[in-house]
Order: structure tokens, then C-alpha cells, then sequence
């Protein structure tokens, strides 16, 4: 997969794709991120690539031009089906499905925006969606693109070394993970889970759907809301309600 970026700080995205799972990724040529400014497309001595809104306001907005000029460059350098993608505040929440889909592509173009925004006019000619990471506002669009640049390659195929780990996360089946115990035992009097020990898969399976269901029904109820759960899965979420600790 190719990742193109296109943003006012190229060597933030360069230094942070390097480290952990990206880094290992890019280093074994599962996927190549390049970021690119406009900046280096701005025809003036000064390298202008903002100027102040139209009906006046607060702060500036990205030309037109030279990000066009960019993001056509970052185009071109990726494979055919590849998406364009503006990372904004207005944008589809990025869920884990969404990653999954993005997975599929063989080329993603990011743009991350600054200051107020981009010409919409731009948006309206050069990209295909908008992303959203969270109804919050950043600086800038650049670590949304990481977040989403993240999500995406951790799914492609033999990026976690363990395909079985992508498919275990978070949201993968539209839950919260369930609890994880290591060494030692016992800690401070707290013990790991008996079952866990047992060495009864069947039983570690259930308790851990189990904890699943229960864990996302207590924090994110919303997904819980969203799903068809099956006999068992009910069966699983009654007994976490019933065997929950009652508070005083």
C-alpha cells in the first residue's frame, strides 16, 4: 500500500512513521508513507500558501493552487483506486470498519489542513471524503492523518506478525476488548482471573466474550445498542449484569 500526505509539516508525519508497528511495516515494504507541502508548489519569493478568508474573520485559510498543485503531485504517484481523503473536523467519523475499508485500497492520499481550513473549493474538485478522528478541534490535520495512517496499516496482512491480533482488537467485532493478565500471578494481593489459568480454552473463549459484552455494555452501550447479539451472547451479557458487584 502507498500513503501519500500532503501537509504544511512533511517531517512531522517523516519522524513519526518511523517508530513501532509503521516503522517495522515501511521497513519491511508492506506500505510506503511519503508526505509532500504544498509549499514547495507556491510561486512567490515568500512560499505563500495561506491568505485571508473571503467575508472576512478570524484567521487564514489554505489557497487553492499550490495545495491543488500538491495533492495532483501525490496523486500521480499512486496507484490506480487509491482515495483521496481530507482529515476535517465536519468529516465521517473513522471507525474500525472504516480503517477496514481504507485496508483494502491500494493507495490512500491524505490532506491535513491548518489554520481555519482549505478553499472549499478544493475539496470540492480534488477529494473523494472527509474524516473526522473526534468532535474535537487540533492544530492541524496532521496527527488525525497519522491516527487514520495507524488504524489502516496495522490491518493489512502481515503487519502484526499474528494476522489473529488485528481480528482481537478493540471494535474488531464491534466490541471493547476484554481484560489482559500477564506475570506475575499475583500482584498486591489482586490474582489473575482463575480461568485464565485453567487451561480450558472453551471456558477462557466464554469468559472472555463474556467480559467483552460486559465491559462494552458498561462503557460504550451505544455499540452494544448497534449489534444483533446471538443466543449465547445474551446469555453471556445477562450473567455479566447479574454477577456484576452491586455498589453501595
Amino acid at each position: 500500500m502507498r500513503i501519500e500526505v500532503v501537509t504544511l509539516f512533511p517531517e512531522f508525519v517523516a519522524q513519526a512513521v518511523r517508530v513501532g508497528v509503521l516503522g517495522r511495516a515501511i521497513e519491511a515494504g508492506r506500505v510506503a508513507v511519503n508526505a509532500a507541502t504544498p509549499r514547495e508548489f507556491a510561486t512567490d519569493v515568500h512560499r505563500t500558501v495561506d491568505d485571508r478568508p473571503y467575508g472576512g474573520g478570524p484567521g487564514m485559510v489554505l489557497k487553492v493552487e499550490p495545495a491543488r498543485t500538491a495533492i495532483r503531485a501525490a496523486k500521480a504517484r499512486l496507484p490506480a483506486g487509491s482515495r483521496s481523503i481530507y482529515l476535517a473536523a465536519d468529516g465521517e467519523r473513522l471507525t474500525h470498519a472504516l480503517a477496514r475499508e481504507f485496508a483494502q485500497l491500494p493507495g490512500l492520499m491524505l490532506l491535513a489542513g491548518r489554520y481555519e481550513g482549505v478553499d472549499e473549493r478544493l475539496i470540492e474538485s480534488e477529494i473523494d471524503a472527509s474524516v473526522s478522528i473526534g468532535d474535537y478541534v487540533l492544530s492541524g490535520g496532521e496527527l488525525p492523518a497519522l491516527v487514520l495512517i495507524d488504524a489502516v496499516v496495522r490491518l493489512l496482512p502481515g503487519v502484526l506478525g499474528d494476522d489473529e491480533s488485528a481480528l482481537q482488537d478493540s471494535f474488531a467485532a464491534g466490541l471493547l476488548d476484554w481484560p489482559h493478565y500477564t506475570r506475575p500471578e499475583v500482584f498486591e494481593g489482586r490474582a489473575v482471573p482463575e480461568v485464565l489459568a485453567s487451561g480450558n480454552h472453551a471456558a477462557i473463549r466464554r469468559w472472555r466474550t463474556k467480559q467483552a459484552l460486559g465491559r462494552t455494555w458498561l462503557r460504550r452501550p451505544e455499540l452494544i445498542e448497534k449489534l444483533t447479539l446471538s443466543p449465547e451472547e445474551q446469555r453471556l451479557l445477562d450473567e455479566f449484569k447479574i454477577e456484576r458487584p452491586k455498589k453501595d
